[in-house]
């Protein structure tokens, strides 16, 4: 989360049959039976997470600093989410209507998102005091009790006002601050269900029109030339929180519905590639032309990301090797997002109280927390998620099933 004021081809679509329909009870967002499963974009989003991972590991040197920051485009990784989001929740639900209720909706998304934005927050409870120091000149003055009380609050993901801030960033989630994508990807979700999913394509599209000019706007002719922001409950954070959020998903909701698909050969690496260059290309225009870059992000989320899904879409045969990694990646995607940061408020204390180390002390440092960083998401995957929504599913989703 930077700090500064998502012929041929590689990768094959699942059906959701037989054994395949297992992946069900792990995945209550996954497509019902009969619909093909996107693999590709799966992994995709993980290797997004993979570079929200690293772009927040460089971030730690320079915290205040968006001209030189490395990877420097890497918060973007939230806007291809959106992007991703929109299309999959389209595709798995549109043509539900008629047996599934707005109630039985939300409680697949809550079975889906919410147990790992438990555990996220809690994993940040847990290393609240260990990133106590000048960056985050609030923990040594935070009672047990204040802690315990955001962490409550924060399992619900309800945002916290600025007067409630424990940490000093005014984040409206203290203890894990990516959950604030999850705030908006929640909001996202309710205007789906209570009248995006109603609209024509005509309409659609028109909206997708104003939501583009809407994040231009914030981009090319914000007074900071980017899109970084939305984790704060103030008018100028939410601003661009909606900005980011509206003309992704609803970018993403008309891609899925135009079917316009693109097939290429190696999809899963030509996609990946053509991601992480969009993401770690350095600053443009510097501090004399900030429009400069603002013109560049709104390329990369308006024309560059939807070509990377109309691709990753596009797929329609696999080789055992991407299927593989793209399955693992997929995976791991969401439990890495929102679990890496209580590690990353850490190594971002860490890193300010060692200016004097070695350089290669601290990217030895910075690998471990990468290292650490999936470990700890792979085994919240396993022990934890997994278990919890098969169990959630089997609860709260019995009558829909029978």
């Amino acid at each position: 989360m930077a700090r500064w004021p998502a012929r041929t081809c590689s990768i094959q679509r699942f059906p959701i049959s037989g054994p395949s329909a297992l992946h069900i009870a792990k995945d209550s967002a996954a497509p019902p039976a009969g619909k093909d499963h996107y693999l590709i974009l799966d992994g995709l989003r993980g290797v997004a997470s993979l570079m929200v991972v690293l772009f927040h590991i460089c971030e730690a040197y320079k915290p205040d600093h968006p001209l030189t920051q490395p990877i420097n485009h890497g918060y973007l990784a939230v806007d291809f989410f959106f992007l991703l989001s929109g299309f999959v929740i389209a595709y798995a639900y549109d043509d539900r209507w008629q047996t599934l209720g707005t109630w039985d909706f939300f409680k697949r998304r809550l079975i889906r998102l919410q147990p790992m934005v438990v555990m996220g927050t809690t994993i940040g409870a847990l290393l609240f005091y260990f990133q106590a120091g000048a960056a985050f000149p609030l923990i040594e003055a935070t009672p047990v009790w204040k802690l315990l009380l955001v962490m409550l609050v924060g399992w619900t993901l309800l945002p916290l006002p600025p007067s409630m801030d424990i940490r000093g960033w005014s984040e409206m989630h203290p203890l894990d601050g990516p959950a604030w994508s999850l705030f908006f990807e929640y909001i996202a979700n309710i205007l789906y269900a209570v009248g995006l999913r109603r609209l024509s394509n005509r309409w659609l599209g028109v909206l997708v029109v104003l939501a583009a000019a809407f994040f231009v706007q914030l981009a090319v002719f914000g007074k900071r030339g980017d899109v970084i922001g939305g984790w704060a409950i103030d008018p100028e954070q939410l601003h661009i929180g909606f900005a980011r959020l509206l003309f992704p998903f609803l970018a993403g909701m008309l891609l899925m519905r135009l079917g316009k698909r693109i097939r290429v050969k190696h999809a899963f690496a030509a996609c990946s590639l053509l991601l992480i260059v969009a993401l770690t290309l350095p600053r443009f225009g510097g501090a004399d032309r900030l429009w400069l870059n603002g013109l560049y992000e709104s390329l990369c989320v308006v024309a560059v990301f939807p070509l990377i899904v109309a691709i990753g879409a596009g797929a329609t045969q696999a080789d055992g090797l991407s299927t593989r990694i793209a399955g693992f990646f997929g995976e791991l995607s969401y439990p890495l997002y929102i679990t890496h940061y209580g590690l990353i408020y850490v190594y971002t204390e860490w890193v300010g109280a060692h200016a004097a180390l070695p350089f290669g002390t601290k990217c030895a440092a910075g690998a471990a927390v990468f290292v650490a960083s999936i470990a700890i998401a792979y085994a919240c995957l396993r022990l934890y998620d997994l278990p919890a929504r098969k169990w959630l599913a089997a609860k709260l989703l019995k009558r829909s099933v029978g």
